[in-house]
């Protein structure tokens, strides 16, 4: 008996520290995905994002645009919430970018309860595109303060693209550097009194 209140107290004690982490994973078979492959609307990125303490956090999701190299000096579309009036937010987060029939794509981002979304020009055509997630299947642990790569996406006119493990840094660089347009999405989540907004 002893034991099994021991194995017990272990237990929660675990399942409470899970609870404090935020986590997030890719959700690449999700109804999201689904509808834009049917409808042939473009192509999006879908993570389940778990949020605990949202009503004392903030978050930021942005995506920069690096062409031939260099960064723009804002980020291409950026979502900011904070406060959430759950204790808990859990659902679908990802970016998104929507072709229409003129040089502009629509760009989208959203997470549970916010979402923005506004016109880009990406640049000229390229003749290949690549979507790549920064991580595989399993949840992912967000680190307070910590900036962390979400997936990137990659345009060129050379005639393949390499392998790249978006987990090292310098790797990405390389990225950065050889492509002629790359897409990073990214995420940082806060205590809302650290952030600077």
């Amino acid at each position: 008996m002893m034991m099994f209140i021991i194995l017990f107290v272990v237990c929660a004690s675990c399942a409470n520290d899970q609870s404090e982490v935020p986590t997030i994973s890719v959700n690449a078979d999700s109804e999201y995905e689904k509808t834009f492959t049917d409808l042939n609307l473009g192509n999006i990125f879908d993570f389940n994002f778990y949020l605990p303490d949202a009503d004392q956090r903030s978050v930021t999701l942005w995506v920069e645009k690096y062409e031939d190299g260099e960064t723009a000096e804002k980020p291409l579309i950026e979502l900011f919430y904070y406060d959430s009036p759950n204790k808990v937010e859990e659902g679908n987060i990802g970016f998104g970018m929507i072709n229409t029939e003129t040089e502009d794509t629509i760009a989208y981002l959203y997470s549970p309860g916010a979402n923005v979304q506004q016109a880009i020009r990406l640049g000229e055509e390229k003749t290949g595109t690549t979507w790549d997630y920064a991580f595989g299947d399993g949840e992912v642990e967000l680190e307070l303060g910590e900036t962390k790569l979400l997936a990137a996406y990659r345009e060129t006119n050379r005639n393949a693209f390499h392998p790249m493990d978006l987990q090292d840094e310098e790797a990405v660089n390389r990225m950065i550097e050889q492509g002629d347009l790359v897409l990073l999405l990214k995420i940082k989540v806060e205590e809302s009194s650290e952030s600077a907004r």
